[in-house]
């Protein structure tokens, strides 16, 4: 008994000697990894871990809520307990949790000026995103894959890797929604495909079909899941010798497409597959009746590559028959300004639509100039999303289901890897986006050889036996597609 007393004594004078005494105060906030010092945050979203930028024995963090409630938690490196702040956030949504951080060099405690965080009223809504992880390579790559990530914790699963089939690149994954029951991704490579989930079933399709002349890229669910909208590619890229961008890539030819999953067919119409244009990047209105999409002029590669820019489209879609009807309107021209808009993703509540606005080309994922814009579907006003843009490239984004968040990729942090970045907007104005939280991001994000793209929210963890899925995509047998002209004006 008394050996029990005398250790419980023991842990209890550490735990106090380890909490600041006679610190000096800094009359500034601390520099912190990630800068998370006024951003905004969902409840549900995983603790907010931070590391002192500089050097420091021990970190010390009080965070006390505005609406009640304290945590305290500090040591070598931050470690919020999950429980303690999913209990502190839920109490304060709507209101703000202030930070009170101490370090401590040697013996000696220094403590800085208060931060705060906000806890937005309006919850995230989804379990976790999706998203494709990368080397940024060029010609090559290891291993990748597209893997998923539980928001409320640090937990992350492969949903599928190319450790089997060797040497495949899986891209361009999207679901309707963020419902991973309906899910699609392209298989580049020697084993190309197209995996579709569609109406309880997982079905891999013949990858290219030679009567459109390519593959089925870039997809968009219709909000039905009767359609998905994709559009076909002809992909190269090539190098800069003395710009400071490293690679471009550009398309040689593109048209888009509608897919019926039932039928296996593809409706092809030539007023979104002209000669003239290059037409990319379709998505559907919330409400399913217009098809929006990206157009450029056709110019000559390489010589004119810096004249390729795409303007925002949108045309009438009839969801009973797969018909586009009416003529093509213009709806952002970015080519009058210089620029090239690309990636539309609409809002799902209708009233925005944000995209990526870059000085030519349609993949701006290495133009430091590159930034997130919104265009409000009432008025086509358009204007950037300055908040929460930075000096390097913001690019690839996508909507939460209840329009209040977004999240995209951004390589501000050391312009080289693309990172994820979350986001709250309310009516149409951005708060400080936040980068994707992390147990010990500082060791996490400096060990992470590996770029982020095509992000997305889902709804619920996407249930895919990887294994199965690798094997049927390594065999030979696909379901086939046929084309159906809808068009031949």
């Amino acid at each position: 008994m008394k050996h029990s007393i005398f250790a419980l004594l023991l842990l209890l004078l550490a735990a106090c000697n380890t909490a600041p005494r006679n610190a000096k105060h800094a009359n500034k906030t601390p520099e912190i990894y990630p800068d998370y010092i006024g951003v905004t945050i969902p409840a549900s979203i995983a603790p907010m871990n931070f590391d002192f930028a500089g050097e420091c024995d021990r970190i010390d963090v009080v965070i006390t809520g505005s609406k009640g409630g304290r945590l305290h938690s500090g040591g070598k490196r931050l470690n919020i307990n999950i429980d303690k702040w999913h209990a502190l956030t839920e109490r304060n949504k709507g209101g703000r949790l202030t930070f009170e951080v101490s370090i401590r060099r040697g013996a000696t405690w220094t403590q800085y000026k208060p931060f705060d965080m906000f806890v937005s009223s309006d919850d995230l809504g989804e379990w976790g995103l999706t998203y494709r992880r990368i080397a940024p390579g060029y010609e090559v790559f290891g291993r990748m894959g597209i893997y998923q990530r539980d928001l409320s914790t640090f937990k992350e699963t492969a949903i599928i890797e190319n450790t089997l089939p060797p040497g495949a690149c899986f891209n361009c994954h999207t679901s309707n929604r963020t419902d991973p029951e309906q899910i699609t991704f392209h298989v580049r490579g020697e084993h190309g495909a197209t995996f579709i989930r569609h109406d309880g079933k997982d079905e891999i399709l013949q990858a290219v079909n030679d009567s459109i002349g390519g593959s089925l890229v870039y997809p968009y669910w219709h909000p039905s899941g009767r359609w998905t909208a994709y559009s076909t590619n002809t992909t190269r890229q090539g190098f800069h010798a003395i710009r400071s961008e490293r690679i471009e890539v550009f398309d040689q030819a593109s048209d888009v497409l509608i897919f019926d999953p039932e039928t296996h067919t593809i409706l092809r119409d030539t007023i979104v597959g002209t000669k003239s244009h290059y037409e990319t990047y379709p998505v559907f209105s919330p409400d399913g009746k217009t098809l929006y999409f990206c157009s450029s002029t056709a110019e000559p590669i390489p010589a004119r590559y810096q004249e390729i820019k795409y303007n925002i489209c949108r045309i009438a879609f009839d969801p009973a028959t797969g018909q586009l009807t009416g003529a093509v309107d213009t709806i952002f021209n970015a080519r009058a300004i210089g620029k090239s808009a690309i990636h539309p993703r609409p809002s799902y509540d209708g009233r925005y639509l944000m995209f990526t606005l870059a000085d030519y080309g349609c993949f701006p994922i290495w133009h430091k100039e590159a930034d997130n814009w919104l265009l409000d579907l009432q008025t086509l006003q358009a204007a950037a999303l300055t908040e929460a843009n930075s000096g390097d490239t913001d690019s690839w984004h996508n909507w939460s289901g209840n329009s209040r968040w977004f999240v995209f990729t951004s390589r501000r942090g050391d312009g080289l890897y693309t990172r994820l970045y979350l986001c709250h907007i309310d009516g149409g104005k951005a708060s400080k986006p936040f980068l994707l939280p992390q147990k010990s991001p500082k060791a996490f994000y400096n060990n992470m050889l590996y770029s982020y793209n095509t992000p997305d929210f889902t709804a619920r963890p996407v249930a895919l036996d990887k294994r199965r899925t690798s094997k049927a995509i390594s065999k030979a047998e696909r379901v086939a597609t046929k084309v159906k002209n809808m068009n031949t004006k």
